[in-house]
């Protein structure tokens, strides 16, 4: 046997493993297009045979690629689980996108297709569909399903079934798992920790769309709502989004699962755990989290009752609060135009979307901890400057935070910048303004949705390489950056 055989056949056995889990997933998800086709059902709204085409294509192209596999036995290693998570969620996308583009309502292209199904996955919000109001259902709710799936991700999910297929899952958990430390379980056993994540999921997902119900929408919607609030995706089903009810009582609904999705499930299920919701405070994060957000809705309300934007305090503090967490966020909901909101406050509130919500959360942007990790270090750099010879330790929580983790955080900050930085000049060289590209860039990369100037109320008249190029940005967004980045480089590569 030549070398080139021996050196192919071990290639072959090494993306075996790879192949098999994909398949699997893949299988896994086909599933998922039964739901829209049972809402078909009870609605008689049409599009059912689109989602019954989509099943079975997804269902034997993951059959296909598993077939070949199943009988490969090798544990995950960290490479299998980087390359697992980037090709799944991107695949994922695709077969997402196949029930949108071979429905008549919407018609729409591959591209919108593809755009419409990535933003659903990655919980991002930004939409290029309009009329809304008068979509079938099962199309509206795939939308947000595919929200509800990508907010804790799916591949999270399908680590608490692995295991049971005998595939390792825990390579999968690292590479998926947002926030700078990656390592930590809430019980010892992996497959243990993902059922408690979904378990804890699903119990928040009930609760918040009886929020919803109780504040007088119908249950499609209150199911719907909870859906996109949980996972802080934005996807509604009306073209005013949260507006369409007008109801100061829906938005306090939203407002208290947009609150639950933005806090770490791992804080969730430490509170369930030990009966105690002061822990929420006691976290560093979460409370630091909680103290921007009064901050940033105090500064809000004072310039939107100084503007005369609003006349009534209580009304002007709903607003305020409402969009200060929507954006803030990144979740999207919007009950009023707040593009068109006085001063500094559109810009104010989509840079707050940088920062995000606390790190375990389904939330996008750099995270919380992040921004409180550059603080302490920035903080660190101006005392070596007076003490050049001083060991000064980095806390959190008590604890003691290693170099190498507060380097990390430096190299995801720059990084984070450079990307943004590039993709925001492609768009400027698509003809998009400053304003629109900035926005753009921003709400995707950070997982908003809705920007300012032309992207304000949706994205569907920019152009198609746009739209592909805000497509990875909102798959960087999700994946953090350095999980889809760290595939592209030789290192990655070489054995």
């Amino acid at each position: 046997m030549s070398l080139s055989a021996i050196v192919r056949g071990r290639l072959n056995y090494y993306y075996a493993v790879v192949q098999r889990v994909l398949g699997l997933l893949l299988m896994i998800f086909s599933v998922s297009m039964l739901a829209p086709v049972v809402v078909a059902l009870i609605y008689g709204d049409g599009e059912m045979e689109a989602f019954i085409i989509g099943f079975f294509i997804t269902l034997a192209t993951g059959l296909a690629a598993w077939l070949p596999t199943r009988h490969v036995q090798r544990e995950l290693k960290i490479r299998d689980g980087f390359l697992v998570v980037v090709l799944f969620w991107m695949v994922l996308s695709l077969f997402g996108a196949i029930p949108l583009w071979l429905a008549t309502r919407p018609d729409m292209s591959f591209t919108d297709a593809t755009f419409e199904s990535v933003s659903g996955l990655t919980t991002t919000g930004a939409t290029v569909l309009t009329g809304l109001d008068t979509l079938p259902h099962a199309i509206l709710f795939w939308r947000v399903l595919l929200h509800w799936m990508g907010g804790m991700g799916i591949i999270v999910l399908a680590v608490a079934v692995l295991p049971m297929l005998g595939v390792g899952g825990m390579q999968l958990y690292r590479a998926e798992t947002p926030g700078p430390i990656k390592d930590s379980k809430l019980t010892p056993r992996i497959r243990e920790t993902a059922k408690a994540l979904w378990y804890l999921y699903v119990s928040l997902t009930a609760f918040c769309a009886l929020l919803f119900w109780a504040a007088g929408t119908t249950p499609f919607d209150a199911i719907s709502d909870a859906f996109s609030a949980i996972a802080t995706g934005g996807f509604s089903n009306h073209d005013l989004s949260l507006g369409y009810h007008d109801s100061p009582v829906i938005e306090l609904a939203a407002i208290v699962s947009m609150l639950i999705g933005a806090i770490s499930f791992g804080m969730h299920f430490s509170v369930w755990r030990s009966a105690n919701p002061l822990n929420y405070w006691r976290d560093s994060e979460t409370r630091t989290f909680l103290i921007m957000v009064v901050a940033a809705t105090a500064v809000t309300t004072i310039v939107l009752l100084a503007s005369g934007t609003y006349v009534d305090a209580p009304d002007a503090v709903i607003k305020a609060l409402f969009q200060v967490l929507s954006i803030g966020t990144t979740t999207g909901f919007t009950t009023t135009d707040y593009t068109i909101w006085p001063s500094f406050l559109p810009m104010f509130l989509l840079l707050g979307s940088f920062i995000g919500g606390c790190a375990g959360s389904t939330t996008g942007g750099m995270k919380v901890v992040r921004f409180i990790l550059l603080a302490k270090q920035g903080t660190r750099e101006i005392s070596r400057l007076v003490h050049p010879n001083a060991e000064i330790p980095i806390k959190m929580g008590g604890k003691v935070i290693p170099d190498r983790v507060v380097h990390a955080v430096w190299g995801f900050f720059s990084v984070y910048v450079t990307v943004f930085a590039v993709m925001f000049l492609i768009l400027l060289s698509t003809g998009l303004n400053e304003l629109t590209s900035f926005s753009a860039v921003a709400a995707t990369i950070n997982n908003v949705g809705p920007g300012l100037g032309a992207v304000a109320s949706n994205m569907a008249g920019i152009p198609k390489l746009a739209k592909w190029v805000l497509c990875m940005s909102m798959l960087l967004g999700r994946l953090e950056v350095f999980t889809l980045l760290v595939i592209l480089t030789p290192a990655f590569w070489r054995r």
